[in-house]
């Protein structure tokens, strides 16, 4: 299971915007990893990201403008390696994370796996916030793509759906699970990613995060509107955990719950989401721009 020179047959795609902070860290991390090759793609970035990435990336793309979802599927489809893996800016890896999770997706004979993701923040009220949720909480042990490994055949089949400007990790994870994908999590690769600081990193995640939920629900109908319950219940969940541990983060659960719900709203008015003919229809996504 190698490329040339020992590499792994492995191409990795980080998306990148605006990430001059975080991207030479993970690049770093990613290299100690040995793949055939790295591929960042840029989202117009305004800072010093692109000039980094070029140090280290063996190709630097331009998704000029078309956003996550569009950078992942653009990268998947410049990749020359048969395994592609995912990795995002605020993610670093451990020498052996590529190649374990590699060895494991084979003898799983999966599909596509994520690695388990401990999340490391700063010292300030909001990222330790951010933090505890993250560790405590059950998306830790959801199938995501931010730090995770396809057969590239596969990931071209299903493809991502470019109007998806946050929530592209949930509706790809949907529409796998629907169409009987093999998708797992990781048994035994924990990666380390990384929060910000301050009020307003956590007040993008969270929006970010409900817009996410709320274009789900827009393109699938009432058979995804169970999704509309996450923050509540990370809400409550949360909540009464801090008041038995740590209730300094009261607060924090009762704004999560709230700006997750303003940006459900700004999800379900996405109108660059098409809702589907028929809820029931999970068919590859194909039209990429």
């Amino acid at each position: 299971m190698s490329a040339e020179d020992g590499r792994l047959p492995i191409s990795v795609v980080v998306p990148a915007r605006n990430a001059s902070q975080w991207i030479e860290p993970c690049l770093v991390s990613i290299r100690s990893t040995r793949p055939g090759e790295i591929i960042v793609v840029d989202g117009r970035s305004e800072d010093d990201t692109v000039q980094i990435a070029r140090r280290f990336a063996d190709s630097v793309l331009s998704d000029e403008g078309g956003g996550v979802a569009f950078a992942r599927q653009m990268g998947a489809e410049a990749a020359h390696q048969p395994y592609v893996a995912f990795i995002d800016v605020d993610v670093e890896l451990g020498e052996s994370s590529l190649a374990d999770l590699l060895a494991e997706l084979t003898e799983r004979r999966l599909e596509a796996i994520q690695a388990q993701l401990r999340s490391v923040g700063t010292n300030d009220y909001w990222s330790r916030a951010l933090t505890a949720h993250h560790r405590g909480g059950r998306s830790k042990r959801w199938f995501g793509i931010n730090a995770s490994l396809f057969l590239r055949d596969a990931f071209l089949h299903y493809g991502m759906d470019s109007a998806f400007a946050s929530g592209e990790d949930i509706e790809l994870r949907y529409r796998l699970e629907k169409a009987g994908a093999r998708i797992g999590l990781s048994d035994r690769v924990v990666v380390r990613h990384y929060f910000g600081a301050g009020f307003r990193f956590a007040l993008d995640q969270w929006l970010a995060d409900g817009a996410g939920l709320g274009r789900v629900v827009r393109k699938f109908g009432w058979p995804a509107s169970g999704t509309l319950l996450i923050p509540a219940g990370g809400a409550v969940l949360g909540m009464g955990r801090a008041l038995l541990r740590h209730p300094q983060y009261i607060p924090y659960y009762g704004l999560y719950g709230i700006f997750n719900y303003a940006g459900i709203v700004r999800g379900l008015l996405d109108k660059r989401v098409e809702r589907l003919r028929s809820a029931t229809s999970f068919e590859p996504y194909r039209d990429h721009r």
